[in-house]
């Protein structure tokens, strides 16, 4: 390793951890063009699938594919257990005060959390008012962004409740390990994966009283960056994908344009932005959501999968209040703590980051895909002092953190093998089953050299997650 973060597969003598010795063992005789060969292949098959990505600040608009990595990150049975304890106590807390700031606002009358901050959100949704959703739940799907600090501790990086993406990848990865490895599975004790669209069809049915529901995905259509996710999911799970014009509103109902004639929706997966769902209550330009759709929603005709509003729960500036959100609904310390934050609407706080720019990662309170960053360690003085006139003009559109040293994992790159910082995103799904997880995520890898930005769009690229079914070691990494 070149830097000070916590090496997944080394400890600091360069000993082996026990979880990854199989492994190790194997890929110590596997030959270094074998490996090529086989990322090739994943290469070619993925392009064969249509398993791509749209840049969408690219000039050529290409899609590209997302670079996939064929050596696993795995993780130990043990931590697994505190990893998803910790998450879905995370995402109940999370629903929790989704439901309490569009009705009783208990958690704001009591001062935890500047009530300004909530209500002027721009993700606060006034039309969610006093809506009753079926067993209050309203991110049915989460993702929850974990990361590694150089002494191994997990902490939550960010949450995702809007319309989190990625476990189409989680999926494909093992499926494309096992096709290119075979041997592998045979031979380690690996969690299965593949009943997730089970779980999701299952939670999207139950989010209704309704027997037998009807339930659709709902895409924005074939040029959307995501539109391969949606079509899997939609294919997997067995129910239609479609698009707004394939909708209307008739007698406070949302029905489905089919060949048989209309049939009523019950359940709608979106994976459309809010902001473009109904050109009558949103954006009046928008082609891509259904005119009439939240009138029906809001008299509870159809259910929405994630629910309108859930933005404000995964806004950076509400991050740096969920352990006392924990605290406040559950009852419960956190079992994952968040990554140090510095909130810019603070003057004093703001002071700080000013100060301190070159050491900072600066992110917007609404930005995602890794854009609209400052990596202050990685940045020119031009891109500081750019962004510093930016900070200026608008503190409260930001947050910053302290440049985490992200777990490394070995990663085959053009050089050979060499040490990648990493993150992981579990999915998390909330139902009147209870809160559910599949033992594993989508592990995404920086592939450039001291890159820590391990977004698709930036550039980064996707391993197979492995969680074993037992332990091989002692517990290593507690949480922060």
């Amino acid at each position: 390793m070149t830097d000070n973060s916590y090496n997944e597969m080394f400890d600091p003598t360069g000993a082996c951890r026990a979880h990854y010795g199989p492994y190790q063992h194997w890929l110590t005789h596997m030959p270094e063009d074998l490996l090529s060969r086989k990322r090739r292949e994943a290469d070619l098959l993925f392009h064969r699938a249509g398993i791509t990505f749209t840049v969408y600040d690219d000039e050529s608009g290409t899609e590209r594919l997302i670079p996939f990595d064929p050596l696993p990150r795995i993780i130990p049975a043990h931590e697994w257990t505190m990893l998803e304890a910790g998450c879905r106590q995370r995402v109940q807390a999370l629903n929790a005060f989704l439901d309490d700031i569009y009705h009783g606002q208990r958690i704001l009358s009591e001062g935890l959390i500047p009530a300004e901050q909530v209500l002027a959100n721009p993700q606060y949704q006034l039309a969610m008012q006093g809506v009753t959703l079926p067993h209050g739940i309203y991110s049915h799907i989460s993702g929850v962004d974990l990361v590694r600090d150089g002494n191994g501790r997990y902490c939550v990086l960010e949450d995702n409740l809007r319309i989190p993406s990625g476990v189409s990848y989680m999926l494909e990865n093992r499926r494309m390990m096992m096709r290119l490895f075979p041997e592998l599975f045979t031979h380690n004790r690996i969690a299965p994966v593949d009943h997730y669209p089970h779980l999701l069809l299952e939670t999207l049915r139950s989010s209704t009283p309704i027997d037998a529901p009807c339930v659709v995905v709902l895409s924005p259509g074939r040029y959307n960056s995501a539109y391969f996710e949606h079509a899997f999911l939609a294919q997997q799970m067995g129910v239609e994908l479609v698009e707004g014009q394939d909708l209307f509103v008739s007698e406070g109902r949302v029905r489905m344009r089919t060949t048989a004639g209309p049939r009523v929706v019950d359940v709608i997966y979106r994976r459309v932005d809010e902001a473009f769902l109904d050109p009558l209550a949103f954006n009046p330009d928008s082609m891509l959501g259904v005119p009439g759709l939240l009138s029906v929603y809001r008299e509870g005709g159809v259910v929405l999968a994630n629910a309108l509003g859930t933005g404000v729960a995964d806004d950076k500036s509400i991050y740096p209040y969920v352990p006392e959100m924990i605290r406040f609904y559950l009852d419960e310390n956190p079992i994952l703590d968040n990554v140090p934050t510095w909130q810019c609407r603070d003057p004093e706080q703001c002071r700080y980051v000013l100060d301190h720019l070159g050491e900072l990662v600066v992110k917007e309170t609404q930005g995602a895909g890794g854009y609209g960053m400052l990596v202050g360690p990685a940045a020119t003085h031009a891109q500081i002092e750019e962004f510093r006139r930016r900070l200026k003009a608008n503190p409260a559109g930001y947050i910053a953190q302290p440049t985490l040293a992200l777990s490394s994992c070995p990663t085959f790159v053009e050089a050979g093998i060499a040490p990648r910082h990493i993150d992981l995103r579990p999915f998390v799904l909330s139902s009147l089953q209870g809160v559910r997880m599949v033992p594993g995520g989508l592990t995404r890898v920086a592939l450039r050299e001291g890159s820590l930005v391990v977004n698709s769009s930036q550039g980064g690229g996707t391993k197979d997650t492995w969680v074993l079914e037992e332990d091989v070691s002692k517990p290593e990494a507690p949480s922060c």
